[in-house]
């Protein structure tokens, strides 16, 4: 590809947004002696936020390495160790987000900053490339502003909060996705979704005040995903 053509690529990527909701092995209570939270699906969906569609959904599948699918992940993701055993191993994953999905080329967004610190603290333990770039919206933040809610809403009671319905099963990562995706969807109709930069600029990321590290630097060391989400 000549440089021509990486810039009219660039073009036509900069009014696309990819909402990413992962899932994670979990238990009710600590994890096992041994056992670290490790997310097992990816979910992607592709957002055109010049038409105001979601263009694609993608689920990716992940092995874990250091945890077992435990009765209480099952109940609240719906997936099992045998649908895992066969799945991608988390570089691998990493890997075809990248490649296949070109993560690290458009903004991104995901309900909260659960997602992001996973991807950070998971990628440092393994040695995994980090899938995606700098350009990151916490959804949650903006949907939260854009509504002047005082207190920040999981994704299903903001989907009661703006009238739309949940598609799918709510813990089920494309699905998670796909529904997060109406939510950016309905605060960019509202004209409140945080506007990109001039092109090689990021987007504005929502995070605490004082927060000047890069995206994705955060960790999270609790037991597993935020089921309030």
């Amino acid at each position: 590809m000549n440089r021509g053509e990486q810039g009219e690529q660039g073009d036509q990527d900069e009014h696309l947004l990819n909402v990413v909701d992962v899932e994670a092995t979990c238990w009710e209570g600590q994890p096992p002696p041994g056992q670290v939270s490790e997310i097992i699906e990816i979910g992607l969906t592709v957002v055109d936020l010049r038409a105001g569609e979601r263009l694609a959904k993608h689920r990716l599948l992940v092995r874990p390495a250091r945890s077992k699918v435990s009765p209480f992940c099952t109940e609240l993701t719906g997936l099992t160790q045998a649908e895992v055993d066969g799945a991608l191993p988390f570089t691998e994953a990493c890997r075809a987000l990248a490649t296949e999905h070109r993560t690290g080329r458009p903004p991104w967004a995901s309900w909260g900053d659960y997602d992001r610190n996973q991807f950070t603290r998971q990628c440092r333990a393994t040695g995994a490339a980090y899938p995606f770039g700098q350009r990151h919206t916490n959804a949650k933040v903006a949907f939260t502003a854009a509504y002047g809610l005082r207190r920040r809403p999981g994704m299903a009671q903001a989907l009661t909060v703006a009238g739309l319905p949940l598609e799918g099963r709510h813990h089920r990562g494309d699905d998670d996705a796909w529904n997060i995706a109406a939510l950016v969807l309905d605060v960019a109709g509202r004209g409140d979704w945080p506007a990109a930069g001039q092109a090689g600029r990021p987007v504005i990321s929502w995070r605490s005040a004082g927060d000047g590290r890069r995206a994705g630097c955060q960790l999270v060391t609790g037991g597993g995903p935020d089921v309030s989400r």
